[in-house]
């Protein structure tokens, strides 16, 4: 019997029970929550003074419809994933290991080549699947085909500790059990890549991974169907039969397949760490010269254990942590995810028409001054000529007054067309005379001198006065609308803010239950609180 062998499986057998102390932990994710809804309502963006058929006040509308939407799918997400946690609750205790691969990988035979090896140490071994949301049991093995075409979620059961998971498209499944399927995805510690020597190291299928390998998940890469097509002489006759690749073409492929996914999770942004050195194994070889510690070793299966055995302790330790990073990665899925993709991009949206609004008050306060001044002038003109025979000097205050009218209702008139967005206040106008209006009496025989003075006087205190009301009502929009502008920022502030708190957090549960360390649960509760103080705004 191989010696890596026989100490794996006592290994697997041993693995139970060392589940760490997260209440802490999972506490300090709950209060990040809290304290990231209490800083998002207090930050509440006002529309106030804004005009609610506005352009800026249907997007604030939105926002914050927005932002309800997406609390009520987290809170409707995580209950529709409660029985699909309870189902997965199966398996508590148990090292749960995601078998990935495209078709024709070698996954099933994989599988069923490693339960036959359990069962031959004597060994329980138990097939299932995932059907109409129930885990059903199953005496048979994993159906192996030249192409692979697993359609359900089916795993198998391997001693006392071992659970292997074999899956459809990780993240195309439609049909009724595809949240389960994605919950038991949620529930794997570690992944097994395999890539066929065929076409070893295709690296975009990790493209699917990276959803699983971002949750601090160990990989290993295994170059399956490590073999060759040979020929030999049986009975006289020339055969041809499969052998093991050589132990130079295994070192190269590994190699490869090494270094093509190492660039590939740098890319995806997943730490090199979780990166184990890629093993070959031919499963074909190994069963078919009876499976003795030679043809093992020859297949590559000594090695194969010998990597398993490395990977224990990182995929312990994310079991250890499991129930933390389940929380944490719904947080970071189905809260900050939106925050930062929707809510972010409206938000700068909505800081960049603030600003185009601003940059435009200008043009619209001189807009404002030259049209009610051209609706205005006229009317002068006219009430001028309509006391143009008249001497009483009491005749020049009903001119005002009636002017006075005509420019209060074109100012509120160009004032709302000009300033669309905002609620004005109500205008009071003003016609600010000066003392000597340069008038005395009118003679009879036309407009004199002196009258053209009133004209005058009178045009440049309408444009004194539109000038400061329209200045007014500029100053009166701007500073709203820098205020709106500063709430917006402050509403990104808090996000990002909750971003780094929860990456804070993310660093410290790694730190706290990585490697097989637990931290004392004071140390986390001082480094959790750490991440999230501050976020609460009153």
């Amino acid at each position: 019997m191989m010696a890596a062998e026989q100490h794996f499986i006592r290994a697997i057998g041993s693995t139970g029970g060392t589940e760490a102390d997260v209440e802490t932990l999972l506490a300090a994710l709950r209060d990040w929550l809290a304290a990231l809804r209490s800083a998002l309502a207090a930050g509440r963006i006002d529309a106030d003074g804004l005009q609610p058929a506005s352009a800026l006040a249907q997007r604030i509308a939105a926002l914050h419809q927005a932002l309800a939407q997406q609390q009520q799918q987290r809170e409707a997400q995580w209950l529709a994933l409660a029985p699909a946690r309870a189902l997965a609750q199966h398996f508590e205790g148990k090292l749960m290991v995601l078998v990935f691969g495209k078709f024709n990988a070698g996954k099933s035979s994989l599988c069923n080549f490693l339960a036959e090896r359990f069962r031959q140490h004597g060994q329980a071994v138990q097939y299932f699947h995932l059907q109409g949301g129930q885990l059903l049991a199953s005496d048979d093995a994993f159906h192996e085909g030249a192409t692979e075409t697993t359609a359900r979620l089916q795993g198998v059961c391997l001693g006392d500790g071992l659970v292997l998971l074999d899956t459809p498209g990780l993240h195309s499944a439609t049909d009724d059990n595809a949240a389960l399927t994605q919950r038991f995805l949620d529930s794997a510690d570690a992944v097994l890549w395999l890539t066929s020597s065929t076409s070893p190291g295709q690296v975009q299928e990790l493209d699917e991974l990276a959803r699983e390998l971002r949750r601090g998940k160990p990989l290993l890469p295994v170059v399956t169907r490590s073999d060759v097509i040979d020929e030999d002489e049986v009975d006289g006759q020339i055969v041809k039969c499969l052998r093991n690749k050589s132990d130079a073409n295994r070192a190269d492929q590994e190699a490869d397949v090494g270094h093509r996914a190492a660039d590939k999770l740098q890319a995806l942004g997943v730490a090199a760490a979780q990166l184990k050195p890629a093993v070959s194994v031919s499963a074909y070889v190994a069963r078919s010269t009876g499976a003795d510690a030679e043809a093992m070793a020859g297949a590559g299966f000594e090695r194969l254990y010998a990597a398993l055995l490395e990977l224990l302790a990182p995929a312990l330790a994310y079991r250890a942590r499991k129930p933390a990073e389940v929380l944490l990665h719904h947080l970071q899925e189905e809260v900050e995810a939106p925050l930062l993709n929707q809510t972010m991009p409206a938000l700068v949206a909505l800081r960049q028409q603030v600003q185009e609004e601003l940059d435009s008050l200008p043009a619209r306060q001189t807009r404002l001054v030259q049209q009610a001044w051209r609706e205005v002038m006229p009317q002068l003109a006219d009430l001028l000529e309509a006391h143009a025979g008249v001497a009483e000097v009491a005749d020049v205050a009903a001119v005002v007054v009636a002017l006075r009218m005509a420019l209060q209702q074109a100012a509120k008139q160009h004032a709302q067309a000009s300033l669309d967005s905002h609620i004005l206040p109500t205008l009071e106008t003003v016609l600010d005379l000066p003392p000597d209006l340069g008038y005395d009496s009118a003679p009879a025989d036309g407009l004199p001198a002196a009258y053209e003075k009133l004209y005058e006087t009178l045009g440049a205190a309408v444009q004194d006065s539109l000038q400061r009301m329209a200045g007014d009502l500029a100053e009166r929009c701007a500073a709203r609308l820098q205020a709106l502008d500063q709430a917006l920022q402050h509403k990104q502030q808090i996000i990002l803010d909750g971003q780094r708190r929860l990456g804070g957090i993310e660093r410290h549960l790694r730190q706290a239950v990585g490697n097989g360390v637990v931290m004392h649960g004071a140390n986390v509760a001082s480094a959790a609180a750490e991440s999230f103080a501050g976020l609460r705004i009153s």
